[in-house]
């Protein structure tokens, strides 16, 4: 198998001037390829909010980068002053999704870089918190590469993969997660055909997942969620892939709406279930599926986006929740940087990460 150059799509960057975060505005792909230039907390709560960057790691490298950027406006001299606007900007942007974990712990970890350096002169803690932001970003690219060795080593040549919503670079860094093992398939001369759910309300497999794969050269075929259970039946999948916006202690995973349905059907054709994502996605202090936060977003996404005209009556009530928990029980592994958890997850877990359970 012969060696293959595959594009990245690079999602978001630190301003050439580092005082604002460039972001590729994921809500126009594939119609458009437009990047923003942020420098508001306003207008960066509102591109994680909107989506205009999404994925878990992404959101938590775009947070980390728009900390940075923030920090450097604040005006109060003294630290007290400095640290009290620091937080509530900080509360403000975790506000925006409270169900991706990456979100709120790259706060914190950037939080604690200010803490660290609140004896510091405020050039030096300003300069800390960039450096912190870029190590984020850098560790991410590391763990992705990681991540998608590891995915890529339960494939073999000809596997049909399915996948969910967007894991790739758009949604993380370099490679991505659950899209991340198609990407050095490729590379490594490998073959395999990815399904892609289009993923609805917000279509995020078809706006995302498949522009990604074929500006990658990656083999795939687009099809609509409820037309998964065929192509299993059929015999054409071997693998579901997809990645986690949150996973408990005991292995179940919050992921895009839809993943659970997945998961059920793979479980009764025999299919073995992966979900890939970076260890920051590791709820260690949530117990189970049931203490995860599911966010619920507008009904307009539904009945109006992406359609000409309305699809429903005005007066019709819609229940749109953005993610939901596929239960451990239903998964054969959960892949990160570090290897694959096995079941029993919890046990896998400590094994893993221990410094975790100390």
């Amino acid at each position: 198998m012969s060696m293959q150059s595959v594009t990245h799509a690079v999602n978001v960057r630190l301003g050439d001037d580092e005082k604002s975060v460039v972001i590729l505005d994921q809500t126009l792909i594939p119609n458009e390829t437009k990047y923003l230039t942020l420098t508001e907390a306003g207008d960066m709560w509102e591109a994680i909010y909107k989506l205009q960057v999404r994925g878990a790691p992404a959101i938590g490298i775009f947070a980390a980068y728009s900390m940075a950027v923030l920090a450097a406006k604040i005006k109060a001299p003294d630290f007290d002053g400095f640290y009290a606007e620091y937080t509530r900007l900080s509360e403000y942007l975790n506000s925006s999704r409270p169900t991706a974990v990456n979100l709120a712990c790259m706060l914190r970890r950037m939080d604690g870089v200010v803490l660290a350096h609140r004896t510091d002169d405020r050039p030096a803690l300003l300069a800390a918190l960039m450096a912190e932001a870029k190590a984020i970003h850098e560790e991410d690219m590391a763990m992705c590469l990681k991540i998608s060795q590891y995915g890529l080593s339960v494939l073999k040549d000809g596997d049909g993969v399915i996948t969910h919503c967007n894991a790739g670079p758009l949604a993380t860094s370099r490679y991505g997660t659950a899209q991340g093992p198609f990407y050095l398939a490729k590379e490594q001369g490998m073959n395999l055909h990815v399904w892609v759910d289009e993923t609805r309300p917000l279509l995020q497999g078809a706006r995302l997942t498949s522009y990604e794969l074929t500006k990658a050269g990656v083999d795939c075929t687009l099809i609509c969620d409820n037309m998964a259970s065929i192509v299993m039946k059929q015999g054409k999948v071997q693998a579901v892939f997809f990645g986690c916006d949150r996973i408990a202690r005991n292995g179940d995973v919050a992921n895009k709406i839809g993943s659970s349905g997945l998961a059920v059907l793979a479980k009764y054709y025999g299919i073995p279930v992966y979900s890939l994502g970076p260890s920051t996605t590791i709820d260690f202090a949530c117990p189970d599926g049931d203490h995860i936060p599911i966010e619920e977003r507008k009904p307009e996404e539904i009945k109006e986006l992406f359609y000409e005209k309305p699809m429903a009556l005005p007066e019709v009530k819609c229940y749109n929740p953005a993610f939901d928990v596929t239960d451990h029980t239903l998964l054969a592994g959960i892949v990160t940087e570090r290897g694959i958890a096995r079941p029993p997850f919890e046990d896998s877990f400590r094994k893993m990460f221990p410094e975790k359970f100390e």
